[in-house]
């Protein structure tokens, strides 16, 4: 063989572990960009976490296998290329149509309209199959390409599943830190899809020149198809103010009558509100808060609080009201909720720190001592498992002071309280007392554990004893914990670092709520 051709082979091959590598890169990127759509619409529940990636191996399974038998049959350097070609044509238009047809599952989910959900919901699973099944055809028929001799097999094929690997890692990282957060999912389709047809024409013009018109026309068609699936936002419900998407969540804000609400990914429940002029309209989860420190015999009003799950800033909002400017620290894992609330939700007092962290590891480097400690983190309907620990709970009342108390909020079903046992078994372990108020015309218990012994009796008398001037906000948050007292389970199972069957426990909750209650169980911001 001539020098010229074995360095056009040289080339070729570089080329080929080029193209390999970005398809590995397009393939997580497709299977991250997928994820966050459905977030939007289905929220990050292990159940859909589960069938996202079941429904990637399983594409990648049948690519594999088709892709190993095409290249035995036409182990041809120009139909790779024309495959890897449509894959990024295919990971551009599908996941674009996904996003149309997801805008009108938000619609119809908002609306509890089942039937659409669930059409909705069979598209987006065929739209996926397609571009995820083409990109697992190329590593095989790379392989094909790659070896010259039979005697180099394990090495070529292990380099191109390395080379493959690579790319796939920095399709995790890459998308998810960097490309959505800037660009948003849809523009991140766009930019992994594109660049994986220009890889792919690129490869099959060297291949053949010129290339069949028909693979030259992918570019043009992407055009229109961009300029659709671009259009509009990501939802578009009444009263929608903002929307964005960060490296976390996807974050919407609505506005009702004179209030802000706050919603994350799906919008089943919203996390913060604002009225104007800072009105609250009724007492809620994060009024009851309020009440935790008065479990105590002649409370006295906290000065020093800290809050894990700071969302947009509603329970540091009313405990100001209430208590005036007690420093307040607020951990919240997404900067970008924190802006929200800074630009939408009046979250400017200065006794209130925003911490940017992970609820656990920020708490664990404050010292304290806090009169109490709020824990409101869901990513609904699950509270992240690490803070329903004996260890956590441990970190934490080392960081109250002798009076101090801890309130969570724990989620539950009617006639279903293991989750609410459990946490309570647990916070037992390491309280001396614990007391449990179901919050009125919600699935939601707030559970208050005391550094010391406490009774309900002491309650009632701190609400008795409140001065004629003390803020309607806390007199009503008294009155209310008071009045929906629960018995506290006797049993449950204690959640520890080792074991911690949290998600396992809410999976089972919410499956059996749906079957009892239907979809329309699940309720609306309006309901």
């Amino acid at each position: 063989m001539s020098q010229s051709a074995n360095d056009r082979s040289a080339t070729d091959r570089r080329y080929l572990f080029l193209t390999v590598f970005v398809a590995g890169m397009s393939t997580l990127a497709v299977e991250f960009t997928a994820s966050r759509l459905l977030q939007a619409v289905y929220g990050t529940s292990n159940i859909v976490w589960a069938n996202v990636i079941g429904l990637v191996l399983l594409s990648l399974t049948i690519g594999y296998f088709i892709g190993g038998r095409l290249a035995d049959r036409r182990p041809d350097a120009f139909l790779f290329y024309a495959l890897v070609s449509v894959a990024g044509f295919a990971a551009v238009f599908f996941l674009l149509l996904t996003s149309v047809v997801l805008r009108g599952a938000a619609g119809a989910l908002a609306a509890l309209n089942v039937g659409a959900v669930a059409g909705s919901l069979l598209l987006v699973v065929l739209a996926l199959v397609v571009p995820v099944t083409l990109l697992g055809c190329l590593s095989p028929f790379a392989v094909r390409l790659a070896v010259r001799d039979v005697a180099e097999a394990g090495r070529v094929s292990g380099r191109i599943y390395a080379v493959s690997t690579l790319g796939s890692l920095l399709g995790t990282y890459l998308p998810v830190l960097v490309v959505i957060p800037l660009a948003g999912s849809r523009r991140t389709a766009v930019i992994f899809g594109v660049l994986l047809l220009a890889v792919g024409l690129v490869g099959a013009w060297r291949a053949r020149r010129p290339a069949p018109l028909a693979l030259l026309a992918l570019p043009l068609l992407l055009v229109p198809v961009v300029a659709l699936g671009l259009r509009g936002g990501i939802k578009a419900y009444d009263g929608q103010l903002y929307e964005t998407e960060s490296a976390y969540n996807y974050i919407q804000v609505l506005r009702q009558d004179d209030c802000n609400y706050l919603l994350l990914n799906e919008g089943q429940a919203y996390h913060s509100f604002y009225c104007d002029d800072g009105r609250v309209p009724t007492v809620s989860v994060w009024s009851i808060m309020l009440a935790a420190p008065y479990f105590v015999a002649d409370a006295r009003p906290p000065q020093r609080v800290a809050v894990v799950g700071l969302a947009a800033g509603t329970i540091p909002k009313q405990l100001t009201r209430v208590f005036g400017p007690i420093a307040i620290d607020g951990i919240e894992l997404d900067p970008a909720v924190v802006e929200v609330g800074r630009q939408y939700f009046a979250l400017n007092e200065p006794n209130v720190r925003a911490i940017i962290g992970d609820g656990r590891y920020a708490l664990a480097g404050l010292s304290g001592p806090y009169d109490l400690i709020t824990v409101d983190a869901y990513k609904v309907p699950y509270i992240p498992w690490h803070l329903t620990t004996r260890d956590f709970f441990a970190e934490a009342a080392a960081r109250l002071s002798e009076t101090g108390a801890l309130a969570i909020n724990v989620g539950g079903a009617p006639g279903d309280r293991r989750l609410i046992d459990g946490i309570t078994a647990t916070l037992l372990t390491v309280f001396p007392t614990v007391h449990a108020i179901d919050v009125p015309g919600t699935l939601n218990t707030i559970l208050v554990a005391t550094r010391q012994p406490t009774t309900p009796d002491a309650l009632a008398a701190n609400l008795a004893a409140l001065p004629p001037d003390a803020d309607p906000l806390l007199r009503d948050a008294l009155r209310t914990a008071t009045a929906n007292l629960a018995p506290v389970g006797a049993g449950g199972v204690v959640f520890t670092d080792d074991h911690a069957p949290v998600e396992t426990i809410s999976d089972s909750i919410v499956i059996r709520y749906l079957l009892e209650t239907g979809p329309g169980g699940l309720g609306t911001l309006g309901q």
